[in-house]
């Protein structure tokens, strides 16, 4: 198996949804979710459509989270 290839691709992916900033802010809108009124199907579609728009809004900001920037090690 390649772990370095898979390491790449995870960092590619954590950097185009605003790094671990960006994580934090997707992890405390799915607890948000979770924690609401509804069915189980009801938070699964929420949360699903949270991750695409914080997907979408990450992947516009990518130049501000650019590998080697202030926000990365």
């Amino acid at each position: 198996m390649r772990w370095n290839r898979l390491a790449e691709t995870a960092k590619k992916t954590l950097d185009s949804r605003g790094g671990t900033d960006g994580l934090k802010r997707d992890a405390e809108q799915l607890r948000e979710i979770a924690r609401g009124q509804g069915s189980a199907k009801d938070k699964a579609r929420r949360a699903a459509e949270a991750l695409k728009q914080t997907g979408d809004r990450g992947s516009h900001g990518a130049g501000e989270h650019r590998p080697g920037g202030p926000e990365t090690r």
